[in-house]
């Protein structure tokens, strides 16, 4: 065994979007700050996202009524929701939590903690892109929800109404409307909301790249190495790393997302944290003029431009992380795309899986491990890691230097469940 002689302020685990918008926050404090990465810098789920800023997402997952769609959607195996048969036995209590958390007043309760998070994100957000020079990267050009028929979107207007409690702007579209929103749609989709605020970047691995130049810049360090435990002891903690060396710091991050849930066991948590696989195909820039990000939510998935070419992808496979990918996914994706852009073009495609990091109540995991208060858990954001990383890596920098943060994190706490 050895032992590193640089002493850390704090090591985060992690070099995903949320684990380096930590950093920023905790460099804007002065600390020395090391992120730990046992693969390359954000090649996890923050690679292959949608890119959306989706502040407007207030709304869990776990909800009434995505129990009346689930089993529906179970029933197939390429649908917007699936569970691998070897993979159902396990993840039976996570489901179970779920069912509990989709009550009305659980979901409630989750959405209104939800929308708290999302303000700050905004705020945080912006104040990163900004403090990072990064604002070319940002993109304002809305997104558009799309249905198939008037009662589709009559269905959906519980969730509407709750967005309009909380001032987010939308406007239902008809017919024409929805074609100057966005050319070339299948004449299936006959209503459609638009939410002109909606955001988003450029390309989600460049925006992690510039965050990650920008911390070196400012004097953080990374290190290639995987964290087996870690070590709470008087005045700090210790990262055991799998070679066998121990590396001191004042506080650690766990930010690893969908690997999280080892290390929180390690030191007494037993969040359970389960895997959304989620699925894509990058197109060439070429392939449709998409003018927006397209949500098709009845079919579970989104169809985004970015610089690096339009990206199909989404959908729900609760399948953790040891099962091989099943790209029959992003093929039934990319199918359903071209039949509902008839235009687009299909060819050169590049296939894609990642692991999301998720909750039963939909809600990210923000605050102390119950083992030691050396230890701030940010993981667990589900769908919603890009958006909501500037917001977390504000509330952790908040706890570590022990400011009231901006919003009640008891919603968030590791040992909700």
């Amino acid at each position: 065994m050895s032992i590193q002689t640089d002493n850390y302020d704090v090591a985060i685990v992690g070099a995903g979007v949320v684990g380096l918008s930590t950093a920023h926050a905790l460099q804007d404090d002065g600390l020395k700050v090391l992120i730990v990465e046992r693969g390359e810098v954000g090649h996890g789920a923050s690679f292959g996202n949608a890119g959306a800023f989706a502040f407007s997402d207030v709304l869990p997952l776990a909800s009434p009524g995505i129990m009346r769609k689930a089993p529906r959607w179970l029933l197939d195996p390429l649908g917007p929701l699936s569970v691998p048969p070897a993979y159902a036995l396990q993840i039976a209590p996570w489901l179970w939590r779920f069912w509990r958390a989709s009550s009305a007043a659980a979901s409630r309760h989750s959405m209104l903690a939800q929308v708290a998070l999302m303000r700050l994100a905004r705020s945080e957000t912006h104040r990163l892109i900004g403090a990072a020079n990064l604002n070319r990267m940002l993109v304002s050009d809305g997104a558009l929800e799309l249905y198939e028929s008037a009662e589709e979107l009559a269905a959906s207007q519980p969730s509407w109404n709750a967005r309009a409690a909380e001032g987010i702007e939308f406007r239902h579209v008809v017919g024409g409307a929805i074609e100057e929103l966005q050319p070339g749609l299948s004449p299936r989709f006959t209503h459609a909301t638009f939410v002109p605020g909606w955001q988003s970047i450029a390309d989600p691995y460049d925006y992690v790249r510039a965050l990650a130049a920008g911390f070196e810049a400012r004097g953080g360090k990374f290190l290639r190495a995987e964290v087996s435990r870690l070590a709470p002891r008087e005045g700090g903690v210790d990262l055991h790393l799998a070679d066998g060396t121990v590396l001191p710091a004042g506080h650690a991050v766990v930010a690893c997302g969908a690997w999280s849930k080892q290390l929180a066991a390690g030191l007494g948590d037993a969040v359970p944290l389960e895997t959304e696989r989620g699925y894509n195909t990058t197109l060439p820039p070429g392939a449709f003029d998409i003018r927006r990000q397209l949500t098709f939510g009845g079919h579970g998935f989104v169809v985004t431009r970015l610089s690096s070419g339009i990206r199909v992808g989404g959908a729900v496979e609760l399948g953790g992380l040891t099962l091989a990918p099943n790209f029959r996914r992003s093929e039934a994706m990319l199918k359903k795309a071209k039949s509902f852009l008839p235009g687009l073009d299909t060819a050169g495609g590049k296939q894609w899986m990642g692991f999301r990091p998720s909750m039963p109540d939909s809600l990210p995991v923000i605050g102390r491990s119950t083992g030691s208060d050396r230890v701030l858990y940010a993981f667990g954001h589900g769908h919603l890691g890009l958006t909501q990383s500037a917001a977390t890596g504000r509330l952790v920098a908040d706890l570590r230097a022990g400011r009231t943060p901006p919003l009640d994190l008891a919603p968030f706490r590791p040992d909700r469940f």
